[in-house]
C-alpha cells in the first residue's frame, strides 16, 4: 500500500451522526481506501458552547458501528489551541492580521448600506474592511485575515481558482464575495477557517472529502493555506441530503440521529446519495469500494480488492500491483 494519500472525517460534535454526516463519511472512507491510504478522523469541538458532552464519544461508535474505523488515534481541536495560536502570531508577525471592533450588526448595517438591500435569509454579509485601518475607539472583538495584504504581498490572483474532483473548477474572489475574515471570534474562539487549515496541515491531510455545503469555504482556506506557507490538498465535495423543506439536512434544522440498528441499511443510503449501487450483505462496503474507485480512484496501475470480517466488523483492504 502506498500511504502518499491521507484523507480524513471530521465531524463536530454538537449531535449524533445524522444521514447526511453519514454520506460525507463513507465519501472519505471510500476515497481513501480507493487509494490505499490513510483514514483519520478528526472531532471539531473547538466552539464548546455548541458542543454536547459524549457526543464525540457517540460519534466514533457510529462509525464503528458501520464499519468505518479510523487509521491512527483521534485528534481533538480543543487540544490544539497553542497551533492556532502560534498561527495567528506568525500572520500577526508579516502584518496580515488585525483587530476588529464590529459586532455583526454593524456589519449587516455597512452591507446593506452599500448593497441597498436587505441581507437575505441565506445570506452572509461581505466584511467590509471597516477596522483595517484602525479601530476608531472601538474595543477590539476579533481577529480577521487581511485577504488583501496577503494576496498583494505573495502576488496572487484575486480570483481563487481550485479543482474540485466532484464538481470541476471552481473560483472565488473572496474580497469580494466575503472580505476579510475572521480567525479569531469575538467570544475568544477560534475560527473554523484557521482551525481547519492547521489541523488539516499537521495531520498531513493530501486529499478533502467533504459535503457540498462547505465548498464555498475553500476558497478561504485556500488563502489562509498560501499565507501560513501550507499545501493545500485537493477537494472533493458530495452531494447534500436534503429535508422535506428541500433544505440541507443538519443538525440545526432537526436532523434525525442515525437509526443503527440496520447498519447496512443506513450505509446504503448514504451510497445512493453518492451514485453508488447498494451493497449486498455478504460484502458491504466492499462493492461501493469499487464502484467508487471507477469513479474517483486514482489507483493507477492497481487492482483493488476487500474482504469483511463480520466477527471484528472490520475490512480488509488490499491494493495490488496488476501485471
Amino acid at each position: 500500500m502506498t500511504m502518499a494519500y491521507s484523507g480524513r472525517f471530521a465531524p463536530s460534535p454538537t449531535g449524533l451522526l445524522h444521514a447526511g454526516s453519514l454520506v460525507a463519511a463513507l465519501a472519505a472512507w471510500l476515497d481513501a481506501r480507493a487509494h490505499g491510504g490513510h483514514w483519520r478522523v478528526r472531532i471539531e469541538d473547538i466552539d464548546t458552547p455548541r458542543c454536547v458532552p459524549g457526543a464525540d464519544q457517540s460519534i466514533l461508535l457510529q462509525l464503528r458501528v458501520c464499519g468505518l474505523v479510523p487509521d491512527g488515534p483521534v485528534l481533538w481541536q480543543s487540544q490544539r489551541t497553542q497551533a492556532y495560536q502560534y498561527a495567528l502570531q506568525s500572520l500577526a508577525d508579516k502584518g496580515w492580521v488585525y483587530p476588529c471592533g464590529c459586532s455583526r450588526k454593524d456589519i449587516e448595517n455597512a452591507f446593506e448600506a452599500a448593497q441597498a438591500q436587505s441581507v437575505g435569509r441565506h445570506q452572509t454579509a461581505v466584511y467590509p474592511g471597516t477596522c483595517r485601518t484602525g479601530l476608531n475607539g472601538k474595543p477590539a472583538l476579533a481577529w480577521r485575515l487581511n485577504v488583501q495584504a496577503v494576496q498583494a504581498t505573495l502576488g496572487l490572483p484575486t480570483l481563487t481558482h481550485w479543482p474540485d474532483r466532484r464538481l470541476g473548477l471552481q473560483q472565488q474572489n473572496v474580497s469580494q464575495s466575503v472580505g476579510d475574515f475572521v480567525l479569531r471570534r469575538a467570544d475568544g474562539l477560534w475560527a473554523y477557517q484557521l482551525a481547519v487549515v492547521v489541523d488539516d496541515a499537521a495531520q498531513g491531510i493530501t486529499h478533502v472529502v467533504r459535503g457540498e455545503d462547505l465548498a464555498d469555504n475553500t476558497a478561504r482556506q485556500i488563502v489562509l493555506q498560501q499565507a501560513l506557507g501550507l499545501p493545500a490538498p485537493h477537494y472533493l465535495h458530495t452531494p447534500l441530503v436534503l429535508g422535506d423543506n428541500g433544505e440541507k439536512l443538519s443538525k440545526q434544522n432537526g436532523a434525525m440521529a442515525l437509526d443503527l440498528r440496520d447498519p447496512l441499511r443506513a450505509l446504503n443510503a448514504a451510497a445512493k446519495v453518492l451514485g453508488l449501487p447498494a451493497m449486498a450483505e455478504q460484502t458491504p462496503i466492499g462493492q461501493a469500494l469499487v464502484h467508487w474507485t471507477a469513479l474517483y480512484g486514482q489507483t493507477l496501475g492497481k487492482a483493488v480488492s476487500t474482504s469483511w470480517h463480520p466477527k471484528h466488523n472490520s475490512h480488509t483492504i488490499r491494493v495490488n500491483s496488476m501485471p
